[in-house]
């Protein structure tokens, strides 16, 4: 999604990538103080500090799967390979770990693993066809384009401006998938957003974040469905308890759209 934002602001996807670190610790972080007091009010249990021979063997054999980004990210960074071509490579060394390191599942289970896989990917492609199709519709009915045009019509103010974008941005979230959304707003929003003075780096990580959490908000919500299949557990029952972590999310989105040194500040001091 980097990479297509970068071609359509015709910006730096090493920027964006290098810009999306600190935004990505900032939602982090919000979520970390969320559950930390929502383990303090319900009284989850605490498990005992680790000792430190645990902590290095855990380390020691999380270090195999740890190579995965760094796969991804290198590979894509030193131009060895393409971020499609990448992941194809990381999910290969993937399957290679889970079945000659850990060896947690037997050449006789792969039939399950591949219908298993397929069922989810299935699952998850019918709903990216359907968010197409759906934003398809919406791009013949120029809705997007009428809803910039109300937004600038309605005010000038920078503050004001980038509130009601990200609200735009999260209804929009909610009925269509990240790709087509990226494709239709971001040539529209962003002359409006460079003409108040935003970085167009900063924009995209405000676009990145408000559609990854319509990623996870009902009615579409492609991996809100995988974590549901995956935990299997219906779709209504996770909506109830995600209410707390929509609103840390809305804290790091605020906190990303008005500070935008956590955008610029490393593109600042690595891309120089």
């Amino acid at each position: 999604f980097m990479i297509v934002i970068a071609q359509v602001t015709n910006t730096s996807a090493v920027a964006l990538f290098v810009a999306g670190f600190v935004p990505a610790a900032t939602i982090m972080v919000c979520l970390m103080v969320l559950v930390y007091f929502r383990a303090r009010k319900y009284d989850w249990p605490v498990d005992t500090r680790p000792s430190v021979a645990l902590i290095t063997a855990t380390a020691r054999k999380a270090a195999v799967p740890l190579v995965i980004p760094i796969v991804i990210l290198g590979g894509f960074f030193l131009g060895v390979f393409t971020a499609t071509e990448s992941a194809a490579v990381a999910c290969v060394y993937a399957f290679l770990v889970t079945m000659f390191v850990y060896r947690d599942y037997r050449w006789r289970d792969l039939p399950k693993l591949i219908h298993r896989t397929v069922k989810t990917v299935a699952m998850v492609m019918m709903l990216i066809g359907f968010a197409a199709a759906f934003g398809y519709l919406m791009a013949l009915m120029q809705l997007p384009a009428k809803a910039t045009a109300l937004l600038t019509a309605m005010t000038s103010d920078k503050i004001v401006m980038l509130f009601m974008i990200n609200v735009l941005l999260l209804v929009l979230g909610t009925f269509m998938d990240m790709a087509p959304l990226i494709l239709i707003c971001t040539p529209i929003l962003l002359p409006v957003v460079k003409s108040l003075g935003v970085d167009p780096v900063h924009f995209g990580m405000i676009l990145l974040v408000n559609l990854g959490i319509g990623l996870i908000t009902p009615p579409v919500g492609p991996t809100l469905f995988v974590g549901c299949a995956i935990g299997k557990v219906t779709m209504e029952e996770v909506s109830r308890e995600l209410w707390p972590f929509y609103g840390a999310m809305i804290v790091a989105l605020g906190l990303i759209t008005y500070v935008p040194a956590l955008s610029l500040w490393l593109p600042s001091m690595l891309l120089k």
